[in-house]
């Protein structure tokens, strides 16, 4: 019986993946704790992982290898976070406007948040992409 064959880019992938779920696990929970979310909150943000993974998660970032759609989620999430502190240079202003309601057209009255919430990584796109847009004096 022949072995697999060695495949040389799956281990620096895995290393790669790996310090990637770290790091943006450690900036989330930071950016929850600014943001002054629930667990709740939390979870359907990272992509509804279990319960018991979510904790996981947040107990030990460096073993999580999280899968792809929720490092879409971290980007993006690290994304908004980046653009309101750009926009809003006063910590308190920038970490309070995810929970205030919003008339701009993305939110239709609601607050970011609940945009964000509605658990697409879609939602996230379009709260991201309103934010790049308010920097770049598109919006």
């Amino acid at each position: 019986m022949s072995q697999p064959a060695f495949d040389s880019h799956s281990a620096p992938r895995q290393a790669s993946v790996a310090r990637m779920s770290a790091a943006g696990l450690r900036a989330f929970f930071n950016i929850a704790r600014d943001w002054e979310l629930t667990i709740d909150e939390q979870i359907v943000l990272l992509g509804s992982p279990g319960r018991s993974t979510f904790f996981k998660w947040k107990a030990a970032p460096e073993s999580a290898r999280l899968p792809r759609d929720t490092l879409e989620r971290l980007s993006l999430l690290l994304g908004i976070y980046k653009a309101l502190q750009i926009l809003l240079p006063q910590p308190a202003a920038a970490d309070t406007w995810v929970k205030r309601p919003n008339d701009a057209a993305p939110f239709g009255g609601k607050r970011a948040l609940d945009r964000m919430l509605a658990g697409n990584v879609g939602d996230l796109v379009a709260v991201r992409q309103y934010l790049d847009a308010m920097r770049g004096g598109w919006a």
